[in-house]
């Protein structure tokens, strides 16, 4: 197979028979093998996924496709527990650790009709790296291997990237969804929190904790959160709501909706890189010249929500871990260890002035939002640096785009805009109003569909 088809466009070939799920997935199977030794996106590759692709193609051969997931080859973060699959979190502490029960979120996956090809790398439960001295190796970005793609579903946005897999599952507490879609140049959709449920997804920090779709496209990414989303006892935050249907908004175009522009946090707070700047730009330029109504939105601070939010996520992430470091912090790999360390020493009052300094933050969040229907702005400040150059503390040095709307749990899609220095793509965060998917792929698609990026490929060298 030469080209590597999207989601959307598999599924109609395989609908009108003019695509084998077998095929498909020896396809993906065969790119692994010849890329993943460079890449290292995936931790295990799941043996059985060709008999998998066997029987579902018999199954749609007698019944008919259950949908537009059936037969598409993905992969799982793992975090994300498999029945009978080791789970480890790309850490020592699990890395025997063998679940009994699917993640809710890989179980409705699996009833959509998805082949699953393996477990993808992560930074150490989600939080810790890139590391280098864990059981295996961090993933590198496919569009130049010496370079970072991001945390902490750096797997997942290496192999959609890379064409290993046609959409995958990642996680996203202070940006691990939109952070890797962007440096890899994909498309990553942290949803809005409570819309996908966490049961069975390994915690970091249960109050920003989000589960979300990565994918080479917008539409793909509705697609999966489609099968992702829904009301699940299971998970105490999840929201009880019917779940409406992503791509309705798909073709409508952009004239009407009201944007806002987020212009300081990428100009003023953390001044992002020329070509991302261009890219924003360039997104508002057609976002006018479509018809819609943008102008420019002032929201508190980005240092202010990172403050705020990191002193939750490490407090919230130490609770999770106390007990393993205490009995054996040697098992961590040394970013993560430090980071918990560092974790150790914040109080019960710092934690409640970070959940009262998070009300605020919201209440004056939606107060400048309040006539608009989605924010523009940045998702990461320029292309991917250099793995070898990521530094320890970086999250703490600099404001991220990102950690905001996982302080006030709107939904947020990044997408490419197009590639700046060394060709790394560059790309802009979209985020709307809580359970406003919707708009996001409505706004999320037209842009993609008008410009090219989506044509050009990373072609990563075999290893």
């Amino acid at each position: 197979m030469s080209a590597i088809p999207t989601i959307a466009e598999a599924a109609r070939r395989i609908a009108a028979r003019d695509l084998s799920p077998l095929e498909l997935t020896r396809a993906c199977l065969g790119r692994i093998r010849r890329l993943d030794g460079r890449l290292h996106a995936f931790l295990r590759v799941e043996e059985g996924a060709l008999a998998a692709a066997r029987a579902v193609e018999a199954r749609i051969a007698k019944e008919g496709p259950r949908g537009p997931l059936d037969g598409i080859p993905i992969a799982h973060k793992d975090i994300y527990e498999t029945a009978g699959i080791p789970t480890t979190g790309h850490s020592r502490v699990l890395r025997h650790h063998v679940p009994r029960w699917d993640a809710t979120t890989v179980r409705r996956l699996a009833e959509a009709g998805t082949v699953m090809l393996g477990k993808l790398a992560t930074h150490e439960f989600a939080f810790g790296g890139p590391s280098f001295d864990l059981p295996w190796p961090p993933a590198r970005n496919p569009w130049n291997p010496e370079h970072f793609t991001a945390g902490s579903s750096s797997g997942t946005g290496a192999a959609v990237a890379a064409g290993m897999i046609l959409g995958g599952t990642g996680s996203d507490t202070g940006g691990s969804i939109r952070g890797p879609a962007a440096l890899c140049g994909i498309a990553g959709i942290k949803p809005t929190y409570g819309l996908c449920s966490r049961a069975g997804v390994l915690p970091l920090a249960q109050t920003l904790d989000h589960a979300g779709p990565l994918a080479w496209t917008v539409e793909d990414c509705a697609i999966l959160l489609q099968a992702m989303a829904g009301h699940d006892p299971e998970d105490p935050a999840s929201a009880d709501r019917p779940v409406p249907d992503f791509r309705a908004g798909i073709g409508q175009g952009v004239k009407g909706l009201r944007i806002g522009v987020i212009r300081h946090f990428h100009e003023t707070d953390h001044p992002a890189s020329p070509a991302t700047l261009k890219g924003i730009e360039d997104a508002a330029a057609f976002f006018r010249a479509e018809g819609a109504a943008l102008r420019d939105v002032a929201l508190p601070p980005l240092a202010d929500f990172n403050a705020c939010g990191w002193v939750i996520l490490m407090a919230e992430a130490f609770a999770v871990h106390e007990t393993w470091m205490r009995r054996d912090p040697g098992l961590y790999g040394e970013s993560m260890r430090g980071r918990m360390a560092l974790g150790a020493l914040l109080t019960a009052a710092d934690y409640m002035q970070a959940q009262k300094k998070r009300r605020e933050l919201i209440a004056r969040t939606v107060a400048a939002a309040q006539d608009l229907d989605l924010l523009l702005t940045a998702a990461q400040p320029g292309e991917a640096p250099r793995l070898d150059a990521v530094p320890k503390w970086g999250f703490l040095e600099k404001p991220n785009f990102t950690i905001p709307f996982n302080v006030t749990g709107w939904p947020g899609l990044t997408l490419c805009t197009g590639f700046g220095e060394g060709g790394l793509p560059v790309a802009m965060q979209l985020v709307a109003k809580p359970f406003r998917e919707d708009l996001l792929f409505r706004a999320g698609h037209a842009y993609e569909r008008a410009r090219p990026w989506r044509d050009r490929r990373p072609m990563p060298a075999e290893g």
